[in-house]
């Protein structure tokens, strides 16, 4: 892979059957022509390419010394202009927070944040169609276990992203 000077985005990564329903959802009900990513949970929004390797050791090292943590979906978020799942997931965070810490001085301000993870599956609309898909999903809502597999990382290139590699949690 050729390493590029773009900034690097860090997810969470589900589970296939939990992808498949996130991101079908994601493919229902986001704006076509602004939909360029697949469902995701975002751990980092922007992390400097020049700290790469260090990044990449971490989440290594991070992955293979955890297990896969407990999550779940736990609630709906009314973005104002769309609609997301809320993922409970102490043991995630937690991770994300000894990472935060690993790269203070790296962070922009929306990373050095407390995020609220999260499965956007609908944004840009109108608030009119939000707030009814927003109801339409809290009407069926049932919080339920959420998988979450491994750590990824991507590139974002002019609102692409590419991958760079994803690790599974491997510890017991």
């Amino acid at each position: 892979m050729d390493r590029l000077n773009k900034p690097i985005i860090m997810t969470a990564q589900m589970g296939k059957a939990e992808y498949a329903w996130a991101d079908s959802l994601r493919k229902c009900h986001y704006p076509p022509e602004r939909n360029k990513v697949g469902a995701h949970i975002t751990l980092f929004h922007h992390l400097p390419p020049q700290a790469l390797d260090e990044i990449k050791s971490a989440v290594i090292a991070l992955t293979g010394n955890f297990p896969k943590p407990e999550a779940k979906l736990s609630g709906l978020i009314h973005l104002g202009t769309g609609v997301a799942y809320r993922v409970h997931a102490p043991e995630l965070l937690s991770l994300r927070m000894e990472l935060a810490d690993r790269f203070a001085g790296l962070l922009v301000a929306q990373d050095q944040q407390t995020p609220r993870l999260h499965i956007t599956v609908q944004n840009k609309v109108i608030p009119r169609d939000a707030q009814i898909l927003f109801e339409q999903l809290s009407e069926e809502f049932e919080p339920r276990p959420f998988a979450i597999h491994g750590i990824g990382l991507h590139y974002y290139v002019d609102g692409l992203w590419q991958d760079i590699g994803a690790w599974s949690f491997r510890g017991r």
